[in-house]
């Protein structure tokens, strides 16, 4: 369902991505595993549209974001948990992507029902904690029962219990057949959660890989097995040196 072939940004003389090339199958969680600034994010806007390549293409489904007909019927994005108006209610900004998707309205109170937060639907944003603004921004990326889920830090803000839900139902979704990209830099979380590695270190991609075999590979010799963290540590130390 993603392609991605050359995807290269340059901002002036800084360079935050390099020629990217990989491809994301639907039916696995697959964790964009990154240290804070290799370029993760960027990557994720640029799938969706909203920073333009300097190089390159990514494709949903076979085509550019910006050329699907109902964006949030193929693509459900978390990329900030503080965009809604905080003087919206968390329902009243739901209504209003549905309305701009043509999506039903039942939708609404579904995806408040599965993440949890119906009993402050009617409630203004500004008066939400973090962990409910995820929950929000999870609604709105479930909004269209898409295809694709791309997700960058998921779990910022979420209490155990919220963790532990995001992790059964990003597991479901994929499950159902879904293509589902969680960008994380916490290596416990990606461990317990991915079934697919892609790793990125200043912007180029060092790994394309299933979690399994990527602890294989980067384990100690004489050993069974390796925490993510060491075995990211083993590789991009030793692709930055």
């Amino acid at each position: 369902m993603i392609e991605v072939r050359g995807l290269t940004k340059r901002y002036g003389a800084v360079t935050a991505v390099t020629g990217l090339t990989f491809d994301v199958a639907p039916g696995v969680v697959t964790a964009f595993l990154g240290s804070n600034g290799a370029g993760k994010s960027t990557t994720l806007r640029m799938l969706l549209g909203l920073d333009r390549p300097t190089a390159g293409t990514a494709r949903i489904g076979g085509s550019p974001y910006a050329q699907l007909r109902d964006p949030l019927r193929t693509v459900g994005s978390l990329l900030d948990s503080s965009a809604p108006h905080p003087g919206r209610t968390a329902r009243a900004h739901l209504r209003w992507l549905a309305a701009s998707n043509r999506l039903p309205g039942r939708r609404i109170d579904e995806v408040l029902d599965t993440v949890d937060l119906t009993a402050v639907a009617d409630r203004r944003v500004r008066g939400f904690s973090l962990g409910m603004r995820q929950r929000l921004g999870l609604a709105a990326a479930l909004l269209g029962d898409p295809a694709v889920l791309l997700l960058d830090e998921p779990v910022n803000g979420l209490d155990a219990e919220g963790i532990r839900w995001l992790r059964t139902s990003l597991r479901r979704l994929a499950a159902e057949g879904r293509t589902v990209v969680v960008s994380s830099h916490l290596m416990s979380e990606v461990e317990q959660t991915a079934d697919h590695l892609l790793v990125i270190s200043r912007g180029r991609l060092l790994a394309d890989t299933p979690l399994p075999d990527f602890l294989a590979e980067h384990s100690a010799p004489g050993t069974d097995h390796r925490s993510l963290e060491d075995a990211f540590l083993a590789l991009t130390t030793g692709a930055d040196t």
